[in-house]
């Protein structure tokens, strides 16, 4: 997260002067550095619960594999999603109400959820784009049809549907992390206009991308057991010489 956060600040502070390309990357390197954050500091408090012997719940499920926005929530910090749906989504009524008060329980989760990261309309946008992209899913019944099979679960590549849909989903909270991430409403739309307008793949290419990538290769081996240990069967002098490096 921080090997990232450098260039994303750089991104973000000066995007008016650089092309579309290096938004879109600024952007990509954002939406791992918030995953490897958040998601990071879950696994330590899990990990040193452990410790203890307490068992924490699983606070990231891999939701960049999420292949619609609704699998997505489910899989991206569970603990506060949870706790929404616990104490506020269902008191309001859930979904056990008419189609128009859900659709309004919807928006005031998703609305409150932004709103609890900070104090500024960009957060409340953020939300309310994740409403827009659910309501749809909800109003056709499909908002719960990822709800415990596993992308490829046995297999090590993903179909071309699931591939589309993956990519679609990914690129969706995107978008919306442009406003998560920029000072106002304004200079959100201005960094997406500079992505569709000015775009160049100069300078597209950097090391940093191999981290990304690299990321993305260990959570699809352990998508099926976020607490899977990758073993690696190694005699043990290359194996510590290995841990070393």
């Amino acid at each position: 997260a921080d090997s990232l956060a450098w260039k994303v600040d750089h991104v973000f502070n000066d995007f008016q002067s650089l092309d579309g390309g290096i938004l879109l990357l600024g952007l990509l390197y954002f939406s791992f550095q918030i995953y490897c954050d958040f998601s990071g500091y879950s696994d330590i408090a899990i990990g040193i619960s452990k410790l203890f012997g307490f068992e924490l719940m699983s606070n990231f499920r891999f939701p960049y594999f999420s292949r619609d926005i609704g699998e997505f929530w489910r899989k991206w910090h569970i603990s506060l999603s949870t706790w929404f749906r616990d104490y506020m989504y269902i008191p309001l009524g859930g979904s056990k109400v008419s189609k128009l008060l859900s659709i309004r329980n919807i928006f005031i989760i998703f609305i409150v959820s932004g709103f609890w990261h900070g104090a500024n309309w960009t957060f409340i946008v953020w939300g309310l784009i994740h409403a827009t992209l659910y309501i749809p899913l909800f109003l056709k019944g499909k908002n719960r049809r990822y709800t415990t099979n596993v992308v490829a679960a046995d297999k090590w590549f993903p179909t071309v549907n699931e591939l589309c849909q993956m990519i679609i989903t990914f690129f969706s909270t995107m978008i919306a992390w442009v406003f998560f991430r920029s000072e106002s409403i304004t200079n959100a739309f201005k960094y997406l206009e500079i992505i569709l307008t000015k775009f160049s793949t100069q300078n597209l290419i950097e090391n940093d991308l191999l981290y990304v990538l690299f990321l993305i290769i260990c959570d699809w081996i352990m998508r099926k057991d976020e607490k899977k240990v990758l073993v690696i069967n190694l005699n043990k002098p290359l194996r510590y010489t290995i841990y070393s490096i």
